[in-house]
């Protein structure tokens, strides 16, 4: 699924970032002449771009005229890790919640990328337990899963209708119905019930609880959520755990509001209550 509402690439600066775009999992490695042919720019200008990436340490060249990203990457990922203010914020609340879930849960800090869903960051509980899906910068898709369709259930109108546009066929295959006004009545009712509970639809075998984060301007940034092991999971559990999801999303929220987005919070200042 491509990103619907992006910006197309127009001026050089644009398409740098094209140029850094094309290193992904599935294709880490690439040549100049490939990435011009892909870019539609000459092989002259490719290489420009490749000789500044490279510079700052965004790419790096490897045997056989190949180039990879670089140590830069690295270095931004450490700094997001220590200064992102809804990181610096979830990870206590989610220390706290993962204890109130059975053996073999992940609590899980996801936000909105395009039309995609990132993890940013995962808690495991006590327990032996097979990995979820949502693998920290593994981008997800939008239409499936608690994690998501929590987030998808407050983007602002214009985005859906642009979302449907491109993927209507993905959206009624997801079970959101047979056209526009369907889909949007069916995430109004995820809207009013606060939090999204699934079953198997991203991992066979778990069950999923999210809750949306809100900016200050109330803009969904992302979810907080639980993969649950469906075994454990019983309907007592899910009603108990489906308030203390909101609420540690409620709580994120405050700490982000009222914090420096510097430092962490302490454990004490994020309890959940039982």
């Amino acid at each position: 699924m491509s990103a619907p509402f992006e910006r197309k690439p127009k001026g050089s600066g644009d398409r740098l970032l094209a140029a850094l775009a094309l290193f992904t999992i599935e294709r880490p490695q690439w040549t100049v002449e490939g990435a011009a042919e892909v870019l539609g720019v000459s092989a002259t200008t490719a290489y420009r771009y490749f000789k500044q990436l490279t510079g700052s340490g965004l790419i790096s060249p490897v045997a056989g005229a190949g180039y990879t990203l670089g140590p830069a990457i690295i270095q931004m990922d450490r700094q997001l890790q220590a200064t992102d203010p809804m990181l610096i914020a979830a990870r206590a609340v989610m220390v706290d919640l993962i204890q109130h879930a059975a053996e073999g849960s992940t609590v899980l800090l996801c936000r909105l990328f395009h039309d995609r869903v990132m993890c940013m960051h995962q808690v495991m509980g006590r327990g032996p337990q097979a990995p979820v899906s949502y693998e920290r910068g593994r981008l997800m898709p939008l239409y499936r899963g608690a994690t998501a369709k929590i987030i998808l259930a407050h983007l602002p109108t214009r985005t859906l209708k642009s979302l449907y546009a491109h993927d209507a066929a993905e959206i009624t295959a997801a079970g959101f119905g047979k056209n526009f006004d369907d889909f949007r009545n069916a995430l109004a009712t995820l809207r009013r019930a606060g939090v999204c509970v699934t079953h198997g639809e991203i991992d066979t075998g778990r069950t999923g609880i999210g809750a949306p984060i809100f900016d200050r301007d109330h803009a969904v940034l992302g979810s907080l959520s639980f993969a649950l092991p469906s075994a454990r999971a019983d309907e007592a559990l899910i009603e108990r755990l489906k308030p203390l999801t909101a609420e540690g999303a409620r709580k994120i929220e405050r700490i982000m509001s009222h914090g420096s987005g510097t430092t962490q919070p302490s454990p004490a200042r994020v309890k959940i209550a039982r």
